[in-house]
């Protein structure tokens, strides 16, 4: 490719091209809000449930929002890459538009990114009601207390599945995950708000996620619509439920995945971003060019990430007895 067809300006056109084709990256949308913001932090008072009708008895009750809610405070990311100006005017091949290609595809991956991460400390960081986001008690005003996160022993289902044979943790049978499947989701359904009301009773949309190894097991048990031996895939054929699975190869579990609700106004997560991606060049006519026979491309960003509803999450741990 002649040195006129990468210049700064084309190189930043190629950029820009290229990070407008998001691909592989839909459980993003699905289990976070995303918000802009216009300040250094974000508090979000509104976690807190809506109130429930009731029946008209000396007057109305109303109910505000949450006296503390959650504070997400705006990160500064960068990533900045360096081209030689004898790289440019030889490239003949290509290789440093398939660079830039690269360096946009890094950038759209930055929220799969900090969201692994929030997942991955998910069993250790508060959320609004100061538990853990995946924790064994959480509890708000009439709910009593309730777990998102939860053991499933391999074990219980033998007796349901035929030929008995359910695997191990780390990679069990495909009639043995469905199984844990439902047991997430049927906990999901069972979460009550602080009024002691069904969280998730119009539930109908759930995504799996699991990390890489256990992403074979996971699609067959989800999207085969005959199990082996030919009786049918009772997650494939319940009208009421859409369940999807992604793998994410961030997450280093081994027998553990994660199911969220997906259909819900409020997600699990939430995405917030003060400035988007900018591109600043340092290039053309720069000293950074005459010193060092160089250019720079850099690319910024204000944003961060936090939990929303733990309710519309649950962490499902394998073990077998």
């Amino acid at each position: 490719m002649p040195l006129n067809e990468l210049s700064s300006r084309a190189i930043i056109g190629l950029y820009y091209k290229r990070l407008e084709q998001k691909s592989g990256m839909d459980w993003i949308d699905a289990i976070s809000n995303y918000f802009t913001s216009d300040q250094e932090s974000e508090t979000y008072k509104w976690l807190g449930q809506s109130p429930v009708m009731r029946e008209w008895v000396g007057g109305r009750q109303a109910k505000g929002f949450l006296t503390n809610g959650l504070t997400i405070e705006n990160k500064h990311f960068e990533g900045t890459l360096e081209i030689n100006v004898k790289d440019l005017r030889r490239d003949k091949t290509g290789q440093i538009k398939v660079r830039i290609n690269e360096f946009a595809d890094r950038t759209n991956a930055h929220w799969a990114q900090i969201l692994s991460k929030l997942i991955n400390n998910a069993e250790s960081t508060v959320c609004y009601d100061g538990q853990y986001f995946f924790d064994t008690d959480h509890a708000e005003g009439k709910s009593g207390a309730q777990s998102n996160k939860i053991q499933v022993d391999l074990t219980g289902f033998a007796d349901q599945i035929d030929g008995g044979k359910v695997g191990v943790a780390v990679s069990p049978s495909e009639a043995a995950f469905r199984l844990a499947a439902l047991k997430g989701i049927q906990q999901i359904l069972s979460f009550k708000d602080d009024q002691g009301e069904p969280m998730n009773e119009n539930a109908t949309n759930f995504l799996i996620v699991v990390p890489t190894p256990m992403w074979f097991i996971a699609q067959a048990a989800v999207a085969v619509p005959l199990t082996v031996g030919g009786s049918t895939n009772s997650l494939k054929v319940m009208n009421e439920l859409n369940i999807t699975v992604a793998q994410n190869p961030r997450l280093p579990w081994t027998d553990k995945f994660a199911i969220f609700r997906t259909d819900s106004a409020i997600k699990p997560f939430i995405r917030q971003e003060e400035e988007g991606v900018k591109v600043k060049a340092i290039a053309e006519g720069s000293e950074l060019e005459f010193t060092h026979d160089k250019h720079q491309y850099g690319v910024d960003t204000w944003r961060n990430v936090g939990y929303g509803y733990w309710q519309h999450a649950c962490q499902v741990k394998l073990i077998k007895s």
